[in-house]
């Protein structure tokens, strides 16, 4: 579940915190509306703040993390450059703060988000 560290202790990163670090880089790409809900019906549900982790879904291994996380994408950005550059901000954020190597960022666009009139 973590990074372990054998000279003093053990440090144990939780999956909640790497989702909320991979929500939160996701959400600073120019391009990204917002973190899409559960889809078990057909409605979109866009996540506040509170509930970042929603759309996010990390697996950890030993050292490893496996991201996939779901967005609402803005309308009139193109989704495979703005997709790329979350990938890497994603990336760069949680091997940063938790030295946790990056495996793969899998994104979902949920959907389209139009500006308002």
């Amino acid at each position: 579940m973590g990074k372990e560290i054998a000279e003093i202790g053990s440090v144990k990163i939780a999956d909640d915190v790497v989702a909320r670090i991979a929500a939160l880089a996701a959400l600073e790409v120019d391009g990204v509306s917002a973190m899409a809900g559960n889809y078990t019906s057909d409605t979109l549900e866009k996540v506040s703040r509170k509930n970042l982790t929603k759309g996010a879904k990390v697996v950890i291994g030993a050292s490893q993390v496996q991201v996939d996380l779901a967005l609402m994408m803005a309308y009139g950005y193109n989704i495979p450059a703005t997709c790329q550059q979350a990938q890497t901000k994603v990336k760069a954020s949680i091997e940063n703060m938790t030295g946790l190597e990056v495996t793969d960022v899998n994104i979902r666009i949920a959907g389209i988000t139009m500006p308002k009139a």
